[in-house]
């Protein structure tokens, strides 16, 4: 399976940083610290090499988005306080 990014496109990456500083923006409003977003690699040689950095980049803002999306949407989930 290919990896997508943000964007849902495979191989995609011009939405990526739109995308991550889009969740941490909303993150940031609801009070949560989100961790780091993977850095994106810079030892590409461009080659289009079978398990090219860009794919486990890829997977990685992918699970990135994710968690983050899942731990907004408990705080979303999660009752006022009292």
């Amino acid at each position: 399976m290919e990896a997508q990014t943000p964007s849902g496109e495979p191989g995609d990456r011009a939405g990526v940083p739109a995308a991550i500083g889009a969740l941490q923006q909303r993150a940031h409003a609801a009070g949560i610290t989100l961790r780091a977003p993977p850095p994106e690699p810079t030892t590409c040689c461009g080659r289009g090499c079978s398990g090219c950095v860009w794919e486990s980049y890829d997977n990685a803002v992918d699970y990135w988005c994710e968690q983050a999306e899942e731990a907004l949407r408990k705080l979303g989930n999660a009752s006022p306080p009292a």
